[in-house]
């Protein structure tokens, strides 16, 4: 018997309603009919849109943002400084684009938690919660999980255009090993309020990065899988809805076209209500087919973004925040890309950060010219930094690289009220640990929910209508105002 959770708000109808409108992989919260049966408990209007860029693996920091010039050469790398638009501030050689637009965006330097692990990492990254859930795996996720970023601003912001308000993509952070990274989903929420994800690209367990034009091998440098393919969307479903519930009724589609037209059909067989052709009918919007389908953006567009899977996923994410979606969260790499044990330096230099550079840039003037970057926060990050000293692990690598390191990473911020040009805390010598204003992935969720328009004292509550704490954190002042 399908359980149908008791709410002083809701009525029985209100929950069946709600049910079968997650038929289709939306929430209760996702329709417009629903929103009075919320009473306090309701979610709030999103007064902004956030993207979320996460570099799976680790960025170094030393090679990007936080660069040590004057470092012993067991420390600095192989990379120098330059100047930026904005007086006294450095960053790595190899992000020019960045460095030209340094107005639009700020650093903080600062952001330390104590895990050195990568699904760890993850998990605190993605949920913005230091201590680990008490039945944490780190082969997957587990239902008593902390729920992810995305999935609290699914469930606490209000729809827009009839769009899910929290979408990741274009893939689920899966290992080449199978290792299903934990922190990504709803977890202690429950399986219906896990985000929607985009499957645009296909999952991938021997080669990295952006492909096909970056693409490469940890250990063996520039290298091709053919077949390889980006389309969009492949739109998995929350888990608890998707395959079970569905087989019956509809097939998962792998193109919107496909979804579409099953859809349509679906429509004349079942005697849908208003709320529920109006969730459906998010596929027919043009806007939003658009927003899919970048493949077949101008070949000027593609080649500001850079025509490769990188700038194909912050172009589509640029498109759905401006269709609706309240946050995006972009997995920029496949199988922990950025780990870069070693032959950093060339993998660094030839193969990661000239997509992201370009990407994140064409992202950063779009938005502006568009009017939209004051309402869209950017930010970008990892699960964690990497080691000061420089290593190598002859067995694996031809050439040097770092370790995981949690002391210390550099986060980006953009947009959302965020003041161009500031640089918040400060690590040490070696860049190992932050020495001012340190802040915690309690307080990067904070800024996040913050922007979005979540107040602090907001609760999500669970299928026994408990509340459960949202913020555990203070927003980042020291970017805004």
């Amino acid at each position: 018997m399908t359980y149908l959770p008791q709410h002083p708000g809701f009525t029985r109808r209100t929950a069946l309603q709600a049910g079968s409108i997650g038929l289709l992989g939306l929430g209760m919260n996702h329709v417009s009919a629903l929103r009075a049966h919320a009473a306090e408990a309701g979610p709030v209007p999103a007064v902004k849109s956030v993207i979320y860029i996460f570099l799976s693996g680790g960025l170094a920091q030393h090679e990007s943002f936080d660069m040590k010039p004057t470092a012993p050469d067991t420390i600095r790398g192989e990379f120098v400084p330059i100047s930026t638009a904005t007086a006294g501030l450095q960053i790595c050689e190899h992000l020019p684009m960045l460095a030209q637009r340094s107005n639009k965006w700020s650093l903080l330097r600062s952001l330390t938690h104590p895990y050195q692990e990568h699904s760890q990492g993850h998990m605190v990254m993605l949920s913005g919660r230091t201590q680990l859930p008490p039945t944490f795996n780190a082969s997957k996720p587990t239902p008593l999980d902390w729920p992810s970023i995305a999935a609290i601003a699914g469930d606490r912001t209000q729809p827009r255009n009839n769009l899910p308000p929290a979408v990741i993509l274009p893939e689920h952070l899966i290992h080449r090993t199978g290792r299903v990274i934990p922190g990504q989903l709803a977890g202690i929420m429950g399986d219906r309020r896990n985000p929607w994800i985009i499957g645009a690209s296909p999952f991938n367990s021997t080669t990295y990065g952006a492909f096909p034009e970056y693409e490469f091998h940890h250990g063996r440098g520039p290298e091709k899988k053919e077949g390889l393919d980006f389309q969009a969307p492949n739109l998995s479903l929350p888990q608890g809805l998707a395959r079970p519930r569905l087989d019956s009724r509809l097939d998962l589609l792998t193109t919107l076209e496909h979804q579409r037209r099953r859809m349509e059909v679906a429509a004349t067989e079942v005697q849908f209500d208003t709320h529920r052709e109006a969730a459906i009918s998010l596929l027919n919007d043009p806007k939003v087919r658009t927003a899919f389908d970048v493949r077949s953006s101008p070949a000027e567009v593609l080649q500001r973004y850079g025509d490769n899977s990188f700038g194909w996923s912050l172009l589509m994410a640029r498109r759905l925040v401006s269709a609706g979606v309240n946050l995006v969260q972009v997995n920029l790499g496949n199988n922990e890309t950025w780990d870069t044990h070693g032959n950093a330096f060339p993998n660094l230099k030839d193969l990661l950060l000239p997509p992201m550079d370009r990407a994140v840039s064409a992202l950063l003037d779009d938005l502006e010219e568009s009017g939209e970057l004051e309402n869209t926060l950017i930010v970008m990050a990892g699960e964690f930094g990497r080691t000061p000293k420089i290593s190598l692990l002859p067995q694996h690598y031809k050439g040097p690289g770092r370790d995981h390191w949690g002391g210390a990473q550099s986060v980006l911020f953009a947009g959302g009220g965020v003041q161009g040009g500031r640089v918040i805390g400060s690590t040490d010598a070696d860049g190992a640990y932050p020495v001012t204003d340190p802040h915690t992935p309690e307080d990067f969720a904070a800024t996040i929910y913050h922007t979005l328009g979540i107040p602090p004292e907001a609760a999500w509550y669970d299928e026994l209508s408990r509340p459960h704490h949202i913020y555990y954190g203070q927003p980042i002042s020291g970017l805004f105002g």
